[in-house]
């Protein structure tokens, strides 16, 4: 590759919905509309991204608070068991490889969710020489993280990091704090991430790993360096 980039000096990625595959938005889905809930743009605004705790409690509302928080929580955990069965936690396409380009860029990169670590662990272990610092980081207390990663994991400065998620309110955390932002929307039929992006202000939004190439980065590195990340 060529010459290193020249503001960014990390990328965070998601774990679930970017490097793994997509295993929440199903569940969820299914969880409210089999109660007799509406799933809209707003329920996905509620529930995506938030510490379990809350994800709960709106999970709750949105079927119409016929149970708490905790037991909507361990009704959607439980259901999601069920769907791993038959729909098994897998890699991304093109993973490994965004990784090690990345790492050629000179860029380190860390992981990040809200699941405990050793979820990191079972499904990219394997790999974990490919990131840094902790090599993962779960946000489930500080959701959805941007700033806290950021800061208070790698001391660096908003201006430094890039973000890589199939959530908006990262995005519109993202942008808030200035922080560069690229948006990988689930592919889920019934989801609504990619136009709450569009909502959000987000520039760069890719279906697949292997878009997020040398070229895009180095755009959104161009970007950062001349003030322009979020508007004109």
């Amino acid at each position: 590759m060529g010459r290193e980039l020249e503001k960014l000096r990390l990328v965070a990625l998601n774990i679930d919905g970017v490097l793994l595959n997509d295993t929440f938005s199903p569940v969820i889905h299914h969880f409210i509309v089999s109660r007799g809930g509406e799933y809209t743009a707003a329920t996905e605004r509620a529930i995506f991204s938030q510490p379990q705790h809350i994800a709960g409690q709106r999970m709750a509302e949105a079927v119409g608070g016929t149970m708490s928080g905790e037991e909507a929580l361990a009704a959607y955990f439980e259901e999601r068991d069920g769907y791993l069965a038959r729909h098994p936690v897998v890699m991304a396409d093109g993973a490994v490889e965004l990784l090690r380009r990345l790492r050629g860029l000179g860029l380190r990169t860390v992981c990040y969710g809200g699941l405990p670590k050793t979820h990191f662990d079972t499904f990219l272990g394997a790999h974990a020489e490919l990131f840094d610092g902790p090599g993962y980081v779960c946000t489930n207390g500080f959701r959805p993280g941007v700033h806290e990663i950021t800061t208070d994991v790698f001391g660096l400065t908003h201006d430094q990091v890039l973000f890589v998620d199939d959530v908006a309110r990262v995005a519109e955390a993202a942008r808030t704090h200035g922080v560069a932002f690229v948006g990988l929307p689930s592919p889920f039929e019934h989801g609504f991430q990619r136009e709450l992006m569009r909502e959000a202000g987000t520039r760069h939004i890719v279906s697949r790993l292997d878009e997020i190439d040398e070229g895009l980065l180095r755009v959104v590195d161009t970007e950062v360096a001349a003030g322009r990340t979020w508007g004109e």
